[in-house]
């Protein structure tokens, strides 16, 4: 079958809606979603799966032991989930996450600024990816001056988003 070639963009409204992560431990994925990062616990069935948000939304995370109770993390240079992110609407309410982070004795694996978004990144226990970040405003996006975006990647000064 031929690729048929498209001519316009997807819409821009469209959205990514959740992500569901297969998790070895339901409870000990809770208590690092829920209980260090913040989110609250919507639906919960049994030991397989349990549905969490922020602010009461039916889900932003799924996470399920269907195919995973007891399993380990992919090995390294496999395919999978890189990470998921996890957008903050402000630089304060960042830097209360990372505090949190901070608190529950969760290593980093880095900090960036990107020009375009500041971000933290870190594993939850079962190894995925985990992307803490949020957006400047579009008008302080790094561009060209013929208007192109040019994001970077530096070291995020941690101690300066902590004073938040």
């Amino acid at each position: 079958m031929k690729e048929k070639s498209v001519s316009a963009p997807i819409d821009a409204g469209v959205r990514i809606g959740h992500v569901h992560l297969k998790v070895a431990d339901l409870e000990r994925a809770l208590k690092f979603y829920c209980g260090v990062l913040g989110f609250e616990l919507q639906q919960k069935f049994g030991t397989q799966a349990a549905f969490i948000s922020a602010g009461g939304y039916h889900h932003h995370i799924g996470l399920n032991t269907w195919e995973s109770a007891g399993g380990s993390p992919p090995p390294p240079r496999s395919t999978g989930l890189y990470h998921v992110a996890i957008l903050y609407p402000t630089r304060a309410l960042l830097a209360d996450a990372v505090r949190r982070v901070l608190a529950a004795n969760v290593e980093l694996d880095g900090a960036a600024d990107h020009g375009v978004s500041e971000a933290i990144y870190l594993r939850d226990p079962d190894g995925n990816g985990v992307e803490l970040y949020r957006d400047r405003p579009e008008s302080e996006w790094p561009r060209t001056p013929n208007g192109e975006l040019t994001m970077f990647t530096r070291q995020l000064d941690l101690a300066e988003l902590l004073k938040n």
